[in-house]
């Protein structure tokens, strides 16, 4: 990225008017720099981009970079396409294809425009997971992401509104998509999925002018009530932006809290920065709200801060008896992700959290996630599994971080990455939890049906859907994740 440095040139200016008696304004001298405004991505070629035009995300993740090319036999316009090969679930070079495009310069100025468009066909009536710009694998800073958009096996137009054009004044992430397997029975990513081909072309910038009544929401448009721990930061999540396009469709897409602007009550209690991440400082009532492009967000977080974080019990077992996931109480064993980030599926955000001198773990979104401590997941991150086959018990406090429901259920998963793979599950109810209070948990090994074998544990996997893509429990903090023999 270019900088300038205004403060040096205007102490510069300072001095020439002390010694000189210049007067002459700093416009006469500095020019801002400016990026081209081409809207063209991808028509016959790729247009500006980098010399790897698509650039993978991490293979190591699953990702399958083989799955991308192009077609000089299909096309919507001109003689050529972006042809994607999507895998199936059991290809050994990937499960799932995704990646971006990346501009080859400093960045492009996309203030005239107000969306990204582009044309697509299937082979089947697929699913595109993910589909948009602002990723550029180097910052991030804007992304816009429309989920969820179905294909057809005829040519049709797409349409991923900008929320807010005057922020893209130097973006460099053209175009972001991900994809995995035609689910043949469901929308669960259960194996069952076949390979599919679909296709792209005319990818480009627009100013439409025809996509109106602009509806942007923070925490998905609901008002959310809740207690507030002084030291404890809230990253605020379900950003988005409904629009109303020429054809009569409401699109909504997921945007990064860069395009917002927010604001606090009382800051004194709770503030919060540019990345949506709430400070929590003092005692007392604050409302965080938000807006975009002078339009008022819906959704509100309306926290009552009453003092410091209530910890989880201390755990008094012996530090030899104990193999620690996640405790402060003991050493812990390698870890490679506390959130294992599965593409393309998961929702869930979040990770480990400082509290003063202490941590917790605090997802939010949760769909399913993963604390992984294997070599086999993740290769480049490979760290030992834990050999389970003299320890009985697994202990995990919850405290769940929202009202709970009739049907909230919280999913644990344990794998055992040995000569075969065995997996083992431990389902917790709602009436097992507390809202706002910590529940303990010390489950027997031999309770996780199906973990036929102990010997190379290395994934813990939470799990709170009650079916495909219908998540129970969204926000929940976890602390003291270890095994013990008794």
């Amino acid at each position: 990225m270019i900088k300038l440095n205004f403060k040096t040139y205007t102490l510069l200016l300072l001095c020439l008017a002390i010694f000189s008696g210049c007067e002459r304004d700093i416009s006469d001298d500095a020019v801002l720099a400016s990026f081209p405004n081409t809207a063209e991505v991808y028509t016959d070629n790729p247009v500006g981009l980098t010399d790897e035009f698509f650039i993978s995300i991490d293979p190591l993740e699953g990702a399958n970079p083989e799955a991308f090319g192009t077609d000089d036999n299909e096309s919507f316009l001109g003689s050529s396409s972006i042809k994607i090969a999507v895998p199936g679930p059991n290809n050994p070079d990937g499960n799932f294809v995704g990646g971006i495009f990346r501009d080859r310069g400093e960045g492009r100025d996309l203030t005239g425009f107000d969306a990204l468009t582009f044309w697509a066909k299937g082979s089947v009536n697929g699913t595109l997971s993910n589909v948009g710009f602002g990723n550029d694998f180097l910052e991030d800073k804007f992304p816009v992401v429309r989920q969820g958009l179905e294909l057809t096996t005829d040519w049709k137009k797409y349409v991923v509104p900008i929320p807010n054009p005057s922020k893209l004044v130097q973006e460099r992430g053209m175009f972001f998509f991900t994809a995995g397997g035609f689910d043949i029975v469901d929308d669960e990513p259960n194996g069952n999925e076949v390979a599919w081909t679909f296709w792209l072309d005319e990818i480009k910038f627009e100013n439409l002018s025809t996509i109106g009544q602009l509806r942007p929401a923070i925490l998905n448009g609901e008002d959310v009530v809740q207690q507030g721990f002084i030291d404890v930061p809230i990253e605020l999540t379900g950003l988005n932006l409904t629009a109303n396009l020429a054809s009569g469709e409401n699109v909504t897409v997921q945007a990064a809290p860069a395009y917002f602007d927010f604001q606090s009550t009382n800051p004194q209690v709770a503030s919060v920065d540019e990345t949506g991440l709430v400070s929590v400082a003092s005692t007392g009532d604050a409302s965080i709200t938000a807006s975009l492009r002078n339009i008022a967000a819906e959704g509100s977080l309306n926290l009552t801060v009453e003092g410091g974080f209530n910890f989880a019990p201390t755990p008094t077992r012996p530090a030899e008896d104990v193999v620690s996931i996640f405790s402060d109480a003991y050493q812990d064993i390698p870890v490679s992700r506390y959130n294992s980030f599965f593409e393309p599926f998961q929702t869930t955000l979040g990770g480990i959290v400082p509290v003063g001198p202490e941590n917790i773990i605090s997802y939010t979104q949760l769909n399913f996630v993963g604390i992984v401590f294997n070599d086999v997941t993740f290769p480049a991150e490979a760290v030992q599994p834990v050999d389970a086959t003299n320890l009985t018990h697994l202990h995990i406090d919850i405290n769940i971080q929202e009202p709970l429901e009739a049907n909230d259920r919280f999913l644990m998963e344990l794998t055992n990455f040995g000569a075969s793979e065995t997996v083992g599950s431990f389902l917790i109810t709602g009436d097992q939890l507390l809202e706002d209070e910590w529940v303990s948990f010390d489950i027997p090994l031999s309770d996780f049906s199906g973990l036929s074998d102990r010997n190379r544990i290395g994934l813990l996997l939470f799990n709170s859907e009650a079916g495909p893509n219908n998540p129970t429990i969204s926000n929940v903090f976890l602390d003291n994740i270890y095994f013990y023999v008794e």
